[in-house]
């Protein structure tokens, strides 16, 4: 899936690493997640739930990861949000993923 399939928000933003309306350029994978934190200034906390098998009692345990990732003007992602989020070069120390599509509420 690339940025081509994705529908570019109808606002405009000026941010360089917006990847709509800047420079910056996504690669590698494609998540889905929460945002359960948008409290940092264009920077929301994306949870993600998934399952793990543990073989030793043939069961599988819920498990879930937090992503920072870079939250562009145009889409303003707010809390309890369900977005998409792509993988892109490093934009500060924690964050390595941008918010290219909000879902739903």
């Amino acid at each position: 899936m690339s940025l081509e399939t994705i529908k570019k928000p109808e606002k405009t933003c000026n941010d360089p690493n917006c990847p709509f309306h800047g420079s910056l350029k996504i690669r590698g994978r494609i998540l889905e997640g929460v945002v359960v934190s948008a409290k940092m200034d264009k920077t929301v906390i994306v949870r993600r739930d998934y399952v793990k098998y543990v073989p030793k009692y043939k069961r599988y345990e819920r498990r879930h990861s937090r992503i920072p990732a870079h939250n562009p003007p145009c889409i303003n992602a707010t809390e309890n949000d369900i977005v998409k989020i792509a993988e892109c070069r490093p934009i500060s120390k924690t964050v390595s993923f941008v918010v290219i599509e909000k879902m739903e509420k």
